[in-house]
């Protein structure tokens, strides 16, 4: 007899959390995967797309707000890419800072940084950013302008 999904406790922590600090954990989520995204200069569909699945895997979103998510992450890849100021990315990233999330935004950003099947090294310098705005909340965002 198949087993019947059940949330893992984590999922279950993060899923409470994003209850709790909604809009600002999406933004957060979104902004991590978008900066992952232009990290290596090209930004393809198979990024987005994973940013999506990932969502749906962790039930982190109701299938019903994937639209929303997608629509998000493009605004912010377009911020990104005509601005190059990742100063937003930091604003995001630094509320999120020691939560529950954390460990999510950092895999979210692996996940992406591995879609296209190319590890470009900007991009292990953007998880490196990432990491250490998650753990320390001061990083230099200098080093992306």
């Amino acid at each position: 007899m198949a087993r019947p999904y059940t949330r893992s406790k984590k999922s279950a922590l993060v899923a409470e959390y994003l209850e709790q600090q909604d809009e600002e954990a999406m933004q957060a989520l979104v902004a991590a995967c978008a900066f992952m995204a232009v990290a290596d200069g090209q930004v393809q569909l198979v990024e987005r797309d994973e940013l999506l699945n990932f969502v749906n895997r962790e039930g982190l979103v109701p299938p019903t707000a994937r639209c929303d998510i997608g629509e998000m992450f493009d605004s912010r890849v377009r911020q990104l890419e005509s601005a190059r100021s990742f100063d937003a990315v930091a604003g995001a990233l630094r509320p999120m800072a020691g939560s529950p999330l954390a460990s999510v935004l950092v895999r979210s950003a692996e996940r992406i940084a591995a879609a296209d099947r190319d590890l470009h090294p900007t991009e292990v310098d953007a998880l490196r950013f990432i990491r250490r705005i998650l753990t320390t909340s001061q990083a230099d965002p200098g080093r992306w302008q």
